[in-house]
């Protein structure tokens, strides 16, 4: 359980009787035999696309909370792989079986995107963290269903559901070149070229063949607009990617943790949401999460733990861009450059914390925090103290907003 008898904590590492687990959180565990007494703690869980808000709470105080950063660049890079393989299967290469049917009957049957799948990973893995550091009796996970089409149009009813915005259409290029009345929306046809293109707003590796994602170009803004002669001021409509993430993931992290974990409960933004305005708090994550754990009036943690998902590997082996003599400069770096890894995290000599995000040969590193705040852009390594080795999730501590009335 967790304590501020600083003193009696000392004391107990002096003598041997506990040792130090963990440095963020600073956690330790006793070397003897004690009482089995804990008191009952309420893990909430703010499940979402973006952040992971947590609270442990009882009916007194808040002893843990955390907002987690979850990635999202593993949609841009597998589209990134995927174009990469296809250009090689294009060039003159050895003779390769086709892999296809291996791919489709080694899918299970209840198979979720990789993007998706690391995200419910890391959920999973937040909260075996809190099951680790506190004596957790209760786990309240809050799942959200978003009625996308009541989003986009909220009088929709009845047979439209299944008729949609692309009915009677062929394809997706037929509709956007139908909806925008088959004119150039940037020239409004002034160029008299009669020739159309479909234009993706957004890169198609990250938005996708979406309508809201698409416009119609004559094909000379289309090419001045790849050649840099052209700015296109217009942004894509509204993106459904968070709900449609929340959609898919909300059952498969709630029956991971019935797996995993004996007494664990659902409940819903709607009741979070008025649990909040009841309680005259402010929203965040950690809120919202004290707010699902039942109860929000507890006296909130003087200490936030903010946490961040990394990249663990890169794999690609080389630049995409060919030099001069055809030679492709390697991607990698060293795993170690004088002794430290990407991610891993030191104390500046000015007593600053933060974590490596960038290295050179000559010794000078980018030193920041996880908000992306640059503490140093080249200090020596010669300067620094490693107090923590890279993992797949950075925790930072700062101090605690305090309550909102």
């Amino acid at each position: 359980m967790p304590t501020k008898r600083h003193g009696k904590v000392r004391h107990m590492l002096r003598t041997g009787r506990a040792v130090v687990v963990q440095r963020t959180p600073f956690t330790i565990q006793l070397t003897y035999e004690s009482t089995n007494y804990v008191q009952p703690l309420t893990l909430g869980i703010d499940a979402g696309s973006k952040t992971i808000g947590v609270s442990a709470t009882t009916a007194q105080e808040e002893v843990y909370a955390s907002e987690t950063e979850l990635r999202n660049d593993i949609v841009e890079l597998l589209s990134t792989r995927r174009e990469y393989r296809r250009a090689r299967r294009n060039r003159k290469t050895r003779y390769r079986k086709a892999r296809f049917q291996n791919r489709t009957n080694g899918k299970k049957q209840r198979w979720i995107a990789p993007s998706i799948q690391h995200k419910i990973e890391t959920h999973l893995k937040v909260v075996t963290q809190a099951h680790k550091r506190l004596p957790i009796s209760e786990i309240i996970a809050e799942v959200a269903s978003f009625d996308i089409q009541k989003i986009k149009n909220p009088e929709i009813s009845g047979a439209e559901y299944q008729q949609g915005e692309q009915l009677d259409f062929w394809n997706v290029r037929e509709y956007v070149l139908f909806r925008d009345g088959h004119n150039c929306q940037y020239c409004h046809s002034k160029s008299n070229d009669n020739i159309l293109n479909v234009h993706h707003i957004e890169s198609r590796k990250t938005g996708g063949d979406a309508p809201n994602n698409l416009i119609t170009l004559c094909e000379d803004c289309h090419k001045a607009y790849h050649g840099g002669k052209l700015n296109l001021a217009i942004n894509r409509g509204q993106t459904f990617k968070d709900a449609a993430f929340m959609g898919i993931m909300r059952w498969a992290f709630y029956n991971r943790l019935k797996e995993t974990y004996p007494n664990v409960k659902l409940t819903y933004g709607y009741i979070t949401k008025n649990t909040r305005i009841r309680a005259g708090l402010d929203k965040s994550h950690c809120v919202d999460a004290r707010c699902i754990s039942g109860n929000p009036t507890a006296k909130p943690s003087d200490t936030i733990y903010a946490q961040k998902s990394v990249r663990r590997h890169n794999r690609q082996i080389h630049k995409a861009t060919i030099n001069k003599g055809g030679v492709r400069k390697l991607n990698q770096s060293p795993k170690y450059v004088y002794g430290y890894q990407l991610f891993d995290k030191v104390k500046m000599a000015n007593g600053e914390e933060g974590f490596i995000f960038g290295r050179r040969s000559s010794g000078s590193f980018d030193i920041r925090r996880l908000d992306g705040t640059k503490l140093s852009a080249g200090i020596s390594y010669k300067k620094l103290k490693a107090i923590g080795s890279r993992r797949s999730i950075l925790t930072e501590r700062r101090s605690g907003v305090p309550p909102h009335n």
